[in-house]
């Protein structure tokens, strides 16, 4: 009789992790042929725009080309699962405030327009139904941390391609913690 409750409680725990592992890669698996996890397509093209007016180009890559986007797509199938539903109606809150302001997607804006909207959700002041429900101020927030944390971040985390902030910024590729020798002998 041990065995059989034994078998029992391995076939259940078998079961039960593998409903989680299904349930937890339908929201979070390519699609499609798409490398997104999480994101359509549209989505990552407004969140590739809104980083680079985060972070532009100049002499140095912005952060679409340092990849923030495939950063926060990864991000939003681990650490930011709960930011899933935020996301995701506040890609389309901008997309949505975008037309009404200006007639097209954030995405298919210039680089005026595009700051022209971003200044009005920093300012909570866009229009756009999603908005009653949502903040706008706490979404730009969001993006603007995630932002920063996929541009400065480690590139094992899906941003900072090639280590491109660390090479803007002159640091050692790669900055390990612990690793550098200093000499405190030296005043």
């Amino acid at each position: 009789m041990e065995a059989s409750i034994k078998l029992n409680r391995r076939a259940f725990l078998q079961a039960a992790l593998a409903a989680a592992a299904a349930g937890a890669g339908v929201a979070c698996s390519t699609r499609n042929g798409t490398p997104w996890r999480f994101l359509t397509v549209d989505e990552a093209r407004t969140l590739a725009a809104i980083s680079d007016q985060i972070i532009p180009p100049d002499q140095d890559p912005g952060a679409g080309w340092a990849g923030v986007v495939n950063y926060m797509d990864r991000q939003l199938c681990g650490p930011f699962r709960n930011l899933q539903q935020t996301y995701r109606h506040g890609i389309a809150g901008v997309d949505q405030s975008s037309r009404l302001i200006h007639g097209k997607a954030f995405a298919d804006l210039d680089a005026q327009q595009q700051t022209d909207v971003l200044h009005r959700l920093e300012e909570g002041q866009v229009p756009g139904a999603i908005w009653k429900q949502a903040s706008s101020e706490e979404f730009l927030a969001y993006l603007v941390d995630h932002t920063m944390q996929g541009y400065y971040g480690d590139p094992r985390h899906g941003g900072n391609r090639e280590g491109a902030s660390w090479k803007m910024l002159g640091l050692p590729y790669p900055p390990i913690r612990g690793r550098l020798r200093y000499d405190l002998t030296k005043p």
